[in-house]
C-alpha cells in the first residue's frame, strides 16, 4: 500500500551519502518487494546490514508438520485448551503452536509471558491478531504498543521481537494471547479497496487514518552499551533437508552488533497496526456475503472479521448466514468475543476455531436459522481466514479437536 512515512535521519536525496557525526557514512539498505518492482523502503544503518559472524540451525523439528483433514470433516478446535501450564517462559515466536496450514498460509496460536528472541520471517508477511493482553513490538522501523483487538502487519524480513506485558508489570494481569497468520506471500488491504495509486477508497471499511505506524525514537538511539554486542536473530526461511518441517527451516544468525542499528528510514514498506474496533461494518437490507467483512488478503487466502453491528432490516430477513458450500475454499473462524448466533448449541465459544472445509455444506446450527428472524443486531467478534487450497491439521489442532462437532447438526451420535 503506497502510503509514505519517514523517521529519523535521512539524506536529502536517495542513494547519496548520509554522514555520521565523525565524517563516516551510514549504510543504506533497500528493503523492497517483488524485486525492484513494488513497495520499498530505504533504511540507514550504523553497521553493515549483511555482516554476520556466525550461523547455526534453528531446529524446528516436526512443529510445522501437518496431516490431511481426512476423512473430510468440519471441526471444532478449542484453542484455550492449548496453554494450560505456566507460560512465563513461553515467547510469542518460538512458542507458537501450529493449528492449520497449507502451502500458502499457516495459522498458529500462542500464549506468551516471555520476551521473544529477535526474529525475521523470510518466507512471507505476518498478520498477528492480539486476542488478549498487552505487549510491545520492537522493529527496525520503530516500536508499537499493542493490545486487545490489534492486527499487527509485519512485512517479510522485518527484524523484530515481542515483549509481553504480564502480571508484575504495572496495570497488567494476563499473558499475551496471539493468533498468528503467516503467509507465504505479502498481506495487504484488498485490491478492491485501493485506488490505482494505492489510496484506500471511500467504500473501504477503514482508511489510512486508522493505521498506526511505528513510533520513535528508533532503537538505534537507545541501545547504548548493547550497540556493539553480538546479537542473535532467528530466521524462518524456505528449505528442505535435515531439520526442515513442511518445507520450512530455521537459521540463527549472530550479528557482531545489535541488528536494530537503523538511524533513519523512509518509504512505503513498513509494519503497521490496525485495531478491529476501527473496522466500519458494511450492512444491508438482507444478509451480506463474507467479502463485505474482508480486512486483508494474501495469495490464495483472505482475512475477514465479524464485528458487533446492526443487521438486516428487511422485515423477513434471516440475519444468520444461509447454508452454503465452500466449493473453492476452506473457512476457518476464530471466535474471539460476544455471542455468535449461528453457532448456538454447537459447543463453540470464546477461543474456539471452526473449520468448515471445501466440499462440505455448512451453516447455522439447528434452530438458529428460524430464531434469528427479527434480530436487529449481533454482538460478536470473530476473525475468519478463507483459503483457496485445503488446510491440513497441525499438531495443535490434533491436540484440541473436540471430536464431535461434525455431528452437531443432527444432535450428536
Amino acid at each position: 500500500m503506497a502510503f509514505y512515512r519517514s523517521m529519523g535521519l535521512l539524506p536529502r536525496q536517495r542513494h547519496t551519502a548520509l554522514r555520521t557525526p565523525e565524517g563516516g557514512v551510514f549504510y543504506e539498505e533497500l528493503m523492497g518487494e517483488e524485486g525492484f518492482s513494488s513497495d520499498s523502503s530505504l533504511l540507514y544503518h550504523r553497521g553493515l546490514p549483511s555482516a554476520i559472524s556466525d550461523a547455526r540451525a534453528w531446529e524446528l523439528g516436526t512443529s510445522l508438520d501437518t496431516i490431511p483433514n481426512h476423512p473430510l470433516l468440519p471441526r471444532h478446535l478449542k484453542l484455550h485448551d492449548l496453554f494450560t501450564e505456566d507460560v512465563s517462559r513461553v515467547d510469542a515466536v518460538t512458542g507458537r503452536r501450529l493449528v492449520l496450514g497449507n502451502g500458502d498460509v499457516r495459522i498458529s496460536y500462542v500464549v506468551a509471558g516471555a520476551v521473544s528472541p529477535w526474529y525475521r520471517n523470510g518466507i512471507g508477511d505476518e498478520c498477528v491478531y492480539v486476542e488478549r493482553g498487552h505487549g510491545r513490538v520492537e522493529t527496525v522501523f520503530g516500536a508499537f504498543d499493542v493490545a486487545e483487538g490489534d492486527y499487527v502487519i509485519i512485512p517479510r524480513a522485518t527484524t523484530h521481537r515481542w515483549i509481553p506485558l504480564v502480571a508484575g508489570d504495572e496495570g497488567y494481569s494476563e499473558p499475551l494471547r496471539a493468533y498468528a497468520i503467516e503467509g507465504n506471500s505479502h498481506i495487504a488491504p484488498p485490491k478492491r479497496y485501493l485506488s490505482r495509486y494505492g489510496q484506500l477508497l471511500e467504500h473501504a471499511p477503514y482508511c489510512e487514518r486508522d493505521l498506526r505506524g511505528p513510533q520513535g525514537p528508533l532503537l538505534a538511539e537507545d541501545i547504548g552499551a548493547d550497540a556493539n554486542s553480538p546479537t542473535e536473530v532467528y530466521v524462518k526461511h524456505r528449505g528442505n533437508g535435515p531439520g526442515s518441517s513442511g518445507g520450512i527451516v530455521g537459521t540463527i544468525y549472530t550479528y557482531p552488533y545489535h541488528p536494530l542499528d537503523v538511524v533513519g528510514w523512509d518509504g512505503c514498506l513498513y509494519p503497521y497496526v490496525f485495531n478491529v474496533a476501527d473496522f466500519m461494518p458494511i450492512t444491508g437490507k438482507v444478509h451480506q456475503p463474507p467479502p463485505v467483512h474482508q480486512v486483508f488478503e494474501g495469495t490464495n487466502f483472505v482475512v475477514c472479521n465479524f464485528v458487533p453491528r446492526k443487521v438486516d432490516y428487511h422485515p423477513q430477513s434471516i440475519p444468520v448466514p444461509y447454508y452454503h458450500s465452500n466449493v473453492d475454499s476452506d473457512e476457518i473462524m476464530f471466535y474471539v468475543d460476544g455471542d455468535y448466533e449461528a453457532r448456538k448449541g454447537s459447543g463453540i465459544g470464546k477461543g474456539s476455531i471452526s473449520l468448515h472445509p471445501g466440499g462440505h455444506a455448512h451453516g447455522p446450527q439447528p434452530g438458529a436459522y428460524e430464531k434469528s428472524i427479527g434480530v436487529t443486531e449481533f454482538d460478536e467478534l470473530a476473525v475468519m481466514v478463507d483459503t483457496f487450497r485445503p488446510m491440513e491439521l497441525g499438531e495443535a489442532a490434533r491436540a484440541v479437536d473436540d471430536g464431535k462437532y461434525a455431528w452437531s447438526w443432527v444432535g450428536g451420535r
